[in-house]
C-alpha cells in the first residue's frame, strides 16, 4: 500500500532502475505544488531530462494551469520529455471515460493515476508505466540530447 504523504516545499527522491540492461540513477523532484506561485524557481529546471506534470481531477483549475506550466517549463527546458498525469482517479473511476484534450494538443503521453491506492504507480499495480515510462523517456533524451545547457554541465563537470 502507498504511503499517503503530502509534500512540502521540495522533496527529492532517489531511485535505482533498470534501462536496456544498465542500471541508472534517477532522481525525482517532487515540487509540492510549487506552481502555486505563479511561476518555478529556474533551479527546479535546471538538468531536468523528464517532467510529470499531474493534476487533479477533483480541482479544475489544476487541469486549467496545465498550459502556464507547459509554456514555462518550454521556456526552460523546450526539449524534455513530458508527461500529463490525471490524479486521483480513485475518487470517482467515471473520470478515466472523460476527455482530457491538453496531452492531445502537444502529443504528450497521458496516464489516469491514484496516488492514494497506488493504482498506475506502484510496481504490483498492473500498468505500472508511469514511471518506468518516465524514466526510459528521461534516459534517451539524455543520451541524444543535443541541449546546450546539458553539453555545457557535462563539460564543467
Amino acid at each position: 500500500r502507498p504511503q499517503q504523504l503530502s509534500t512540502f516545499a521540495l522533496t527529492l527522491y532517489k531511485h535505482r532502475a533498470r534501462v536496456d540492461g544498465q542500471t541508472v540513477l534517477v532522481d525525482f523532484w517532487d515540487t509540492a505544488g510549487q506552481e502555486r506561485f505563479q511561476s518555478m524557481h529556474a533551479s527546479y529546471y535546471h538538468k531536468a531530462h523528464a517532467c510529470i506534470m499531474v493534476f487533479d481531477v477533483q480541482r479544475k483549475v489544476t487541469y486549467k494551469n496545465l498550459n502556464s506550466w507547459y509554456k514555462e517549463l518550454r521556456e526552460f527546458r523546450p526539449e524534455i520529455p513530458c508527461i500529463v498525469v490525471a490524479n486521483k482517479i480513485d475518487a470517482d473511476m467515471k473520470v478515466t471515460q472523460k476527455s482530457f484534450n491538453f496531452a492531445r494538443k502537444f502529443s504528450l503521453p497521458f496516464y489516469f493515476v491514484s496516488a492514494a491506492d497506488g493504482t498506475n504507480v506502484v510496481k504490483h499495480s498492473p500498468s505500472h508505466r508511469l514511471f518506468n515510462d518516465a524514466i526510459k523517456l528521461a534516459v534517451a533524451y539524455k543520451q541524444n540530447s543535443g541541449d546546450f545547457m546539458d553539453e555545457v554541465m557535462r563539460e564543467l563537470e
